[in-house]
C-alpha cells in the first residue's frame, strides 16, 4: 500500500475538491453499486466530514421551517439537533422494543404523521439498542414513506458490524427518495479523520454537497486518502477481525448483563428502572460514576427517563468487562 505521506502525496494537507477526491468518489460508487443495486453516479454522492456532518447537511436540505421529522426511538441524540437547526420539529417515534411486525413497525409511524411531515430517519444496525431492522419492517416503511410522499434518511454508519440478521441498504429500497449516510468512524475506527459519505438523489444532494461546503468545505485530505485505500482493500480484514472481536465482548456483556445479546452495532440498552431509589436516574448514574464506570443516560435517545446504554467498544476489552461487572453489581446480578 502507497505510503500516507507528504512525500508519497504532495497535496495531501491542502483543500480537496468539495465533493471529494475523485478517486475516493468512484470508489464510493463502486462499494455503493455492488451493495445496494442501484445505478448511482457521481452526481448522486459526496464525501462528508464524518457522518455527522452529512446527516446534517442532509437535514438543511429537505427539512424547512415547521417541518417534522420522525425519529424511530431510542435514536442516536445529535440527530435532533440537526433538524433544530434547520428549523424543523424532531418527532420521537417509540420503534425499538414496540414494533414487532411490519404492520406494527407501519402503525407506529402513522400514529406520528401529520401535514408537516417530510421525513423518516431509520438507524439500522441501531445506537443505542443494537437492533438491526428486518428487510421486510424496512420494505414495508419504504412503501409507507412513498405512499405519503416523504424523505427516508437511513443512517448506516454501523452497516459493517452485523452479528445476527442481515443489513439491508437503505438506497435499494426506495432511491428515488432515500439518503444514506455512511461512516469511516465506526467501521475502521477512523473518529478522529473525520470522513464519510452521502449518497441520493442527484437534486437533492447537490442542495445538501452546498450546506457542506459552506461548513466544512471538504472532508480532510490525509483522511480521503486513508478512507481510499480502505475502500480498495486495506480495510477488509480490518472489519472481519474487529467485527468477531466486537460480537464476542457484546455477547459477554449481555449475557453478564441478563439482556439479549446484541444484533449488530457496539451498544446494549437498558431499563434500570427497578434499580432506582428517590435519586431517579441521576443517581444511579453518580453511583455508577462513583465505582469508575460511566453510562449514556437514556433520555439523551429519546423518551428513555430510566434506560442506560453501554457501549462495548469503548475501551480494551479487559477494561468493559470490568465495567461490566460493576453495572451487573448495581443491577444486583
Amino acid at each position: 500500500m502507497e505510503d500516507l505521506t507528504v512525500a508519497a502525496n504532495p497535496g495531501m494537507h491542502r483543500y480537496a475538491p468539495p465533493q471529494g477526491l475523485p478517486a475516493l468518489v468512484d470508489a464510493v460508487l463502486e462499494r455503493l453499486r455492488a451493495r445496494a443495486g442501484v445505478p448511482l453516479e457521481r452526481a448522486n454522492v459526496f464525501v462528508a466530514g464524518g457522518g455527522t456532518s452529512g446527516l446534517a447537511s442532509v437535514a438543511g436540505a429537505i427539512v424547512s421551517p415547521g417541518d417534522e421529522v420522525l425519529l424511530l426511538a431510542p435514536h442516536w441524540p445529535l440527530v435532533e439537533g440537526h433538524v433544530r437547526m434547520a428549523g424543523g420539529l424532531p418527532v420521537d417515534v417509540p420503534f425499538f422494543g414496540v414494533a414487532e411486525t411490519p404492520e406494527t413497525a407501519v402503525a407506529a409511524v402513522e400514529a406520528a404523521l401529520t401535514a408537516r411531515t417530510v421525513a423518516l430517519y431509520v438507524n439500522t444496525p441501531n445506537n443505542p439498542t443494537g437492533k438491526v431492522v428486518p428487510r421486510s419492517w424496512l420494505e414495508a416503511l419504504a412503501s409507507w414513506a412513498r405512499r405519503h410522499d416523504l424523505w427516508l434518511l437511513f443512517d448506516e454508519v454501523y452497516e459493517e458490524y452485523v452479528y445476527r440478521g442481515e443489513h439491508v441498504p437503505g438506497l435499494s429500497l426506495a432511491p428515488e427518495r432515500s439518503f444514506a449516510v455512511h461512516s469511516f468512524s465506526k467501521a475502521y475506527g477512523m473518529a478522529g479523520n473525520r470522513v464519510g459519505y452521502v449518497a441520493g438523489p442527484a437534486s437533492a444532494v447537490a442542495e445538501a454537497l452546498k450546506l457542506s461546503t459552506h461548513t466544512v468545505y471538504a472532508a480532510p485530505t490525509a483522511a480521503q486518502l486513508a478512507a481510499l485505500r480502505i475502500l480498495e482493500g486495506a480495510g477488509d480484514a480490518w472489519v472481519a477481525r474487529t467485527r468477531e472481536a466486537y460480537r464476542s465482548l457484546g455477547d459477554a456483556a449481555a449475557d453478564r448483563l441478563g439482556v439479549p445479546r446484541p444484533e449488530g452495532s457496539t451498544f446494549l440498552f437498558l431499563d434500570v428502572a427497578a434499580h432506582l431509589d428517590g435519586r431517579g436516574l441521576t443517581g444511579f448514574l453518580e453511583d455508577a460514576a462513583d465505582r469508575g464506570l460511566l453510562v449514556a443516560p437514556g433520555p439523551s435517545f429519546g423518551p428513555y427517563p430510566s434506560h442506560v446504554r453501554v457501549c462495548f467498544t469503548s475501551a480494551p476489552a479487559a477494561a468493559v468487562l470490568r465495567g461490566v461487572e460493576v453495572l451487573a453489581s448495581l443491577l444486583g446480578r
